[in-house]
């Protein structure tokens, strides 16, 4: 039996031009600054990591207090407009993480998509909603905080 997918959506609007914006994803060293420090998220890959279509990235993290590493590939690049990174290793099935951005009037709506399945057979819908579901929206919710800031600060 394979869990099902899980889709987590959010929106950001950003008061910056695409530039500026889509500058900022383009550094992998920036996810370290957006994650959680609870995750102890590192990059392992060493800088500069060049991103675009096939790039791979190792990091390691923690969660729930379980290390894990954690290796993804940029699926596709299409500067200004979007990415998508999938996991090759880690802790879930499936991660396929669409970045989209839209400029509209010198702003910029950034949108994610992830398609996620978690382990645990039968029991992944109890594991879902009392664990991992309730972690992805708090990761989410603390990466818009965070980018807002640096954003806001010229990062």
């Amino acid at each position: 039996m394979t869990s099902p997918d899980r889709i987590f959506l959010q929106e950001l609007e950003l008061p910056y031009p695409i530039d500026y914006v889509f500058d900022f994803f383009s550094n992998a060293a920036n996810l370290e600054a957006i994650t959680p420090p609870s995750l102890q998220f590192h990059v392992l890959t060493p800088s500069p990591i060049v991103m675009q279509t096939g790039t791979v990235i190792d990091y390691r993290l923690k969660l729930m207090g379980i290390p894990f590493h954690w290796q993804s590939l940029i699926e596709d690049w299409q500067p200004g407009k979007r990415f998508v990174d999938i996991q090759l290793k880690g802790p879930y099935l499936k991660w396929v993480h669409t970045h989209t951005f839209i400029e509209e009037n010198g702003k910029v709506l950034m949108k994610d998509h992830v398609a996620y399945r978690v382990p645990g057979w039968i029991l992944e819908p109890v594991i879902h909603k009392l664990f991992v579901g309730p972690q992805v929206r708090a990761i989410f919710m603390h990466r818009s905080k965070i980018i807002t800031q640096l954003l806001e600060a010229g990062h």
